[in-house]
């Protein structure tokens, strides 16, 4: 089984217990997650072989966070151990009409001060046959824009697929350059693009009014380009949501089914259960099952607390199905 290569910062999450408010909490509940990491915790939990890169502190949470990857099934040899601190983010989780607030606290993590030059690509990306990046990385610092740029176009040259998730987050970019000025080359290096028109908007400065402005933009000006997703998402209220999915190529679309998500227990993550999905059904079977896997494992994890999907590929499969909605299993 070749491997998948994950990259991103993993983080330490503190969360007032029982839909608590910051102001009312005397505890939180401590685990640890990023979104690169969840997809790939996703993909390992049904049984690839999956490898995580990123950096932590030399110490027992950096420690911690490491083993919380090997708990899942993640190869870690390929994690780095430097200078800096871990980055953390606090949640406070939604209910009913209130909205879920994350307050971010990372900046100087030993993952945004990694040097590029201690990651050896050719060996990291050896008999792998997939990449997963996201738009959060290369927004942290200068080094990680520069890892991300390493690894995108080792993965190139070794014919390793890329997909990245776009997710701009315009509080990161703070060092300097601007997404326009990074993002492009990123892009342009990558086969499989989860994007919406917000995210390239603000990607490359543009002002395209719709997604077929966009498709029609990304498979002229991305050569590469063999994929292009997105999610659509309805909010009627913080507990109830609709969403669905479509993947795209320059001549063909597919669509999974809507979900209609009441109650939302926890949305952290659900983007990155959904890339994971994806990333499965491309790689084992047809678009159109990639769509349905994708946005199954999206629906299951707004059920689950925590940052990571933590349902078997069964279940998903069965949900993209229609076959276990709300029945018992005995």
């Amino acid at each position: 089984m070749k491997k998948i290569v994950t990259l991103g910062e993993v983080m330490l999450r503190l969360s007032p217990p029982a839909n608590q408010r910051f102001i009312q909490a005397k505890s939180l509940d401590l685990e640890f997650g990023g979104s690169e990491a969840n997809v790939g915790a996703t993909l390992a939990f049904w049984g690839q072989d999956v490898v995580h890169v990123t950096a932590f502190p030399e110490h027992e949470l950096g420690w911690s966070a490491s083993a919380s990857l090997r708990r899942i099934g993640i190869d870690t040899r390929y994690i780095q151990f430097s200078p800096g601190r871990l980055g953390v983010y606090f949640l406070e989780n939604a209910a009913a009409h209130r909205s879920s607030q994350i307050i971010y606290d990372r900046a100087d993590s030993a993952f945004a001060n990694l040097n590029p030059d201690v990651l050896d690509w050719d060996e990291i990306l050896g008999d792998a046959a997939w990449l997963h990046w996201s738009g959060i990385t290369p927004a942290l610092s200068a080094n990680c824009a520069e890892i991300t740029r390493k690894a995108l176009r080792k993965a190139n040259e070794k014919g390793v697929r890329v997909s990245g998730d776009l997710n701009y987050r315009s509080n990161l970019w703070k060092y300097g350059k601007g997404p326009d000025q990074i993002m492009p080359e990123l892009m342009d290096l990558t086969q499989v693009m989860i994007a919406g028109v917000r995210d390239f908007n603000q990607c490359l400065n543009q002002s395209f009014e719709d997604f077929d402005s966009v498709r029609d933009f990304a498979f002229t000006n991305f050569p590469k380009l063999t994929h292009l997703v997105k999610t659509d998402r309805e909010s009627i209220n913080t507990s109830h949501n609709r969403m669905s999915a479509g993947i795209y190529t320059s001549t063909d679309q597919y669509f999974s089914k809507n979900y209609d998500l009441i109650p939302i227990v926890d949305r952290v993550g659900t983007g990155d259960a959904f890339a994971g999905g994806l990333i499965y059904g491309l790689l084992h079977s047809s678009e159109q099952e990639a769509v349905e896997l994708g946005m199954a494992a999206c629906a299951l994890k707004h059920s689950v607390p925590g940052d990571l999907l933590l349902s078997s590929l069964e279940e998903v499969q069965e949900l993209a199905q229609g076959n276990s909605i709300g029945k018992i299993k005995r």
